[in-house]
This record gives C-alpha cells, sequence and structure tokens, in this order.
C-alpha cells in the first residue's frame, strides 16, 4: 500500500511538472493515474488463467488505432513470430498466431491432418482429454481413448498396448490437464511413440505448460504443440498460438480431402505467417493488433532469461505450495506429486467445508481461486494457478498473499488441518 502510496505521489507530480508542456502528455499521465488507482482494488487473479499480467504487457495494448498491415506493425508480428521459436525451443517449427482460444487449436489440427475415417489416439487426463476427443470426431475421426483414474495420467504401458492395436493418423497429449492439475511426460511418450509408431504425429496441448513446464519441440520430436495467451505466456485472452513441424505440414499438403474449414485452414494462415516474419503485410483475416504488441512484449520478457531458470522457478514455486497444502492436512486431485503440474495446483476440499464458502472467504482477502472443473468432481475440489509473473517475480509477493488467503480462509471457517 506505502508502494502504491508512493507511486501515486510521483504520477500526480508529473502530472503537475507536464500539465503545461502539452495537452497529449496531460492526457497520457492522466490515463496512467486512472489505470493504477483502478488496480488498487484488483483481487489477485491466481486461477490457472488467465493469470496475472505485467503492467509493461498492459500498457503495450494501449495504442492507438493501428492497421495490420501498418509499417509500425509488421515488425512487432514479425518478431513475435520468431520469439515463439525460442520460447518452444525449435528452429524448424512453424509458429501460427490467430485471433482465438486454446481451443481454435484443437480445430485447427482436427480440420488440417485429420481426413474422415482415419484413426487418432487420444490420451486422457481429464476434461480437456474428452474435449479434444469430442473434437477430433466432429471432422470425421475415428477415436480411441486411452483414459485414467481421476488425479491420474495414462502409463506407458498402457499406450504402447494401444498403439499395438492399430496405425493411428495421430496422437494427442493433455500437457497439463487444467481440470485436474495432472502432468504427463511428453518426452517419454513421445519416445515410446518414435519407436512404436513412427509415422503417427505427436500433438501436445499445451494450453496450460507451455511457458511453466519444460517443453521442447525439436528434441522432443513433437508435430503440433497447441497454447493459449492467456496462462504462462502472460497475455490477456484472444490468441491461438500453434508450432507446427515441417512434417505436420507436408501431411497438411498431402490430404485427399477438403479442408473442413474455412477460418481455421491452414492454407489460409501459412501464407500469412510467412509474409509478417519477412517483414510484409498481407491479409486473410484481421489479427487482434493490440494482443499482438502485448505477446510481443512478454516473449521478450520471457526470453530474457535462461529457460530452464523459469521452469526451475516455477517448480519451485509448485513445492513451496504443495508442501503448504500437504502441512495443512489438505488432499491433491494428482495421485501424487510427481505426476502433478508446476503451474497450478489442484486440491480436495476438506470435509465440512464448503465450496462456495472457501472461494468466498479467500475473495474476501483480495485473491482469486478456481473451483472445480472435472464433471466428475467438479463440487469437490478447487484449483490455484501459479504461473507467469506471479512465479517470476517474487517481489510481487503474489505467492506469499495467496497462501495466506487461503491458510487464514481454512481456519476462519472453523478447519483445524492435522
Amino acid at each position: 500500500f506505502m508502494f502504491q502510496r508512493r507511486l501515486y505521489t510521483s504520477y500526480h507530480k508529473l502530472i503537475k511538472v507536464n500539465y503545461f508542456s502539452t495537452n497529449n502528455n496531460f492526457i497520457r499521465l492522466t490515463r496512467n493515474l486512472s489505470i493504477m488507482s483502478s488496480q488498487q482494488n484488483h483481487k489477485l487473479c491466481m486461477i490457472p488463467g488467465p493469470v496475472e499480467f505485467h503492467e509493461d504487457v498492459l500498457t503495450s495494448m494501449s495504442t492507438k488505432a493501428t492497421s495490420h498491415v501498418s509499417p509500425s506493425f509488421i515488425p512487432v508480428f514479425g518478431e513475435s513470430i520468431e520469439l515463439l521459436r525460442k520460447v518452444f525451443v525449435t528452429e524448424q517449427g512453424q509458429p501460427i498466431v490467430v485471433s482465438g482460444s486454446g481451443t481454435l487449436g484443437w480445430d485447427m489440427v482436427a480440420s488440417n491432418l485429420i481426413e474422415p475415417g482415419e484413426d487418432a489416439l487420444v490420451l486422457n487426463s481429464g476434461y480437456f482429454g474428452d474435449s479434444f476427443a469430442a473434437c477430433l470426431k466432429v471432422y470425421g475421426a475415428k477415436v480411441t481413448e486411452v483414459k485414467s483414474e481421476i488425479g491420474d495420467r495414462p502409463t506407458l504401458q498402457e499406450i504402447s498396448d494401444a498403439l499395438s492395436t492399430k496405425s493411428f493418423k495421430l496422437i494427442t497429449i493433455t500437457h497439463v490437464d487444467t481440470s485436474t492439475g495432472v502432468l504427463s511426460d511428453v518426452k517419454a511418450i513421445s519416445e515410446l511413440v518414435k519407436k512404436q509408431s513412427p509415422n503417427t504425429l505427436i500433438i501436445v496441448d499445451g494450453v496450460c505448460s507451455v511457458g511453466s513446464e519444460e517443453i521442447r519441440v525439436d528434441e522432443w520430436n513433437l508435430d503440433v504443440v497447441l497454447t493459449a495467451s492467456q496462462k504462462a505466456l502472460g497475455v490477456p485472452p484472444g490468441l491461438s498460438i500453434l508450432i507446427v513441424s515441417e512434417r505436420a505440414i507436408q501431411t497438411f499438403k498431402d490430404r485427399k480431402s477438403p479442408i473442413p474449414s474455412y477460418y481455421a485452414s491452414w492454407a489460409h494462415w501459412l501464407p500469412i505467417m510467412n509474409a509478417y516474419e519477412s517483414r510484409k503485410g498481407m491479409y486473410f483475416a484481421t489479427p487482434p493488433v493490440q494482443l499482438i504488441y502485448a505477446l510481443n512484449t512478454s516473449l521478450k520478457q520471457i526470453t530474457s532469461t535462461p529457460l530452464e531458470t523459469r521452469f526451475e522457478q516455477h517448480k519451485k514455486v509448485s513445492d513451496q505450495i504443495k508442501s503448504v497444502v500437504e502441512s495443512l492436512g489438505l488432499q491433491f486431485v494428482p495421485k501424487s506429486r510427481e505426476v502433478a503440474a508446476n503451474g497450478m495446483t489442484a486440491v480436495y476440499y476438506p470435509e465440512g467445508i464448503q465450496p462456495a464458502d472457501l472461494l468466498q472467504k479467500v475473495a474476501s482477502h483480495n485473491v482469486v481461486i478456481a473451483g472445480g472443473l472435472h464433471r466428475a468432481i467438479a463440487t469437490k475440489y478447487f484449483r490455484i494457478g501459479h504461473m507467469g509473473i506471479s512465479v517470476t517475480e517474487p517481489e510481487r509477493k503474489h505467492i506469499d498473499n495467496t497462501i495466506t488467503a487461503l491458510t487464514t480462509s481454512l481456519k476462519e471457517l472453523g478447519y483445524s488441518g492435522n
């Protein structure tokens, strides 16, 4: 609070100094002061996405109306495409950035890579495995699922057994299922698929993992990794982002049947991405200019430090939160810490505590956490997100405040723990 007050005073002085300079300066400083004032009443958004956004990311969106083919915007989009390769650790993968949610990534995979009647293997560790399977079926795929118990993930033996039954066009892996907080071992699965079914395309749903979990597209031989802007990439919702391998692009080019989608067709989007990366404007559908400015800012922040450092930061904070949860005598949704994600934590409510009571009590301490999402246990657990600046900038005290809010709330509701 004292920091905010000092900042408020500093802005007030700046406004006085600049009042007689230009109208533009006065308007800009007044707007910044207004934004800062509104943030004072903001509750920390500690759900598994959207996450808290850096001030510079938000400021970068505050641009005047800008054409998507403006000479000032084209290099920003082009650079963002290049920076995405660094984040996904790929040299050859083709980034695709499209207006939409992470769900659009499923449609892009299904409509561009699957033809009616082809087999797809879905590894299911929660709600989002269910949904990816449903999306593939819409486009005519014959889907086989390897399901696990709630809180667990398919074993390598179960995956191997499924691969031995038929030739699959592709396999989908939900890296982190946001509904359960379960983390899949993408590297090990990829090694298995490459050995046992080398022609099968490896698709990774990385919506809740890219930016917080280790992922290496080239080294792990991944064909598509899809994600969204609002989680560990630290950008407001609205961007669907994919990395597509050369092998996947060739598969798309070799398909026999028409692409059953207009907006999601890579026939439209690949030329757009190539044009912007070559610093040339091109039009198919209007990109969200301000969001791409924000993406550019966030990607620069992310790549300013080694990715290994970022992964370790998320693991360290995850261990901190999970240790607190264990000390409170609470039970995780994931069966073990080994299969639990580093960017979020899913926890069962203690006996006698009602979902709405805990969520509202935590919110009264200026922190927002999420309820359950998995259909079978939605009312039985809650979820905490810990990604992005909340993790990489500990001086903000987001994690400390969240832990305090949770422990205090449980105590106030009469829960005494162990």
